[in-house]
């Protein structure tokens, strides 16, 4: 059986995550896909072409990726090379004390270049990115034409 997981599943934005996948033939070419919806319901993805080492397994932090949104060692180019469905669009959080970034992770047999909606992954997981950590306080800014917030540690 095939399982995708991501170590940790709730992290902050700026700290690694591990995302291994298991279960697979050695050898096995896999197209792994991360995508999320940003606070507008836009679309973001990126790809990554692996072929698993001799038990089975990928893992991004080890294995070069073949092509695909990118390629090389980039253990997390899934997170980084997020690209919008929609030309001139950004990845822009808005809330980022309210609620985080659900990154979906899937896993595909062979090469995936498009969404075929009648495909599925062989497994799939979720990651939570989120920009403010557990306690910190958010204190907007407003001095004359000055705005901004302040963003204040436990």
């Amino acid at each position: 059986m095939v399982e995708v997981t991501v170590t940790p599943q709730s992290s902050l934005a700026d700290r690694p995550v591990q995302i291994r996948v298991r279960g697979l033939s050695p050898s096995q070419l896999v197209t792994l896909r991360a995508w999320l919806k940003d606070e507008h319901g836009e679309c973001f993805q990126s790809r990554a072409f692996f072929r698993a080492d001799g038990v089975g397994e990928v893992d991004p932090g080890l294995h070069a990726a073949l092509g695909g949104s990118y390629s090389g060692l980039w253990p997390m180019g899934l997170f980084w090379f997020l690209q919008p469905d929609t030309l001139f669009r950004r990845l822009v959080k808005r809330d980022v004390a309210g609620s985080p970034f659900r990154v979906r992770l899937e896993v595909f047999d062979g090469l995936c270049l498009g969404v075929d909606p009648r495909e599925r992954p062989l497994a799939s997981c979720e990651a939570e990115r989120w920009y403010v950590g557990p306690g910190v306080q958010r204190v907007p800014i407003r001095e004359g034409r000055v705005r901004g917030a302040l963003f204040l540690p436990p």
